[in-house]
């Protein structure tokens, strides 16, 4: 599954999303990744979120990424939730191949039984239809 937070660069979405991980993390039973472009934000994560500074991995696309994602996936079996904070950036993907890749996610996380929330930096006008429905802020 995945839960989408959507808006323009600058609006907001990344607190957002700071908010949602640190009230989740009270509840949730399995572990949390928190996937970012650096370690900027370590501070404000709850210290039972696991940061993961996707830019020291050096990805160079949107297949490195899925892989990167699968390698996290396959090491956790207990991973319940996973957030990715600047999403185009982290995923090496652009507005014009991102409704691919968050398709694809969609699909792995209903296959291993993981949350995806994604911040982007896109107007809602550029999410695909099928996802239209797990936009769940619009900033």
């Amino acid at each position: 599954m995945i839960q989408l937070i959507v808006g323009e660069k600058g609006k907001g979405k990344t607190k957002v999303l700071l908010d949602k991980v640190n009230s989740e993390v009270k509840t949730a039973h399995g572990s949390i990744v928190y996937l970012d472009k650096s370690t900027k934000h370590m501070y404000e994560l709850n210290n039972r979120v696991r940061l993961i500074d996707v830019s020291a991995f050096g990805l160079e696309s949107s297949g490195e990424f899925i892989g990167f994602i699968y390698g996290i996936l396959s090491q956790d079996h207990d991973l319940e939730q996973m957030y990715l904070d600047s999403f185009l950036k982290i995923s090496q993907t652009d507005e014009t191949t991102a409704n691919a890749l968050l398709l694809k996610l969609a699909e792995i996380g209903e296959k291993f039984n993981v949350t995806f929330v994604i911040s982007i930096s896109v107007p809602v006008s550029a999410i695909d239809e099928k996802l239209k429905d797990n936009i769940i802020a619009e900033l």
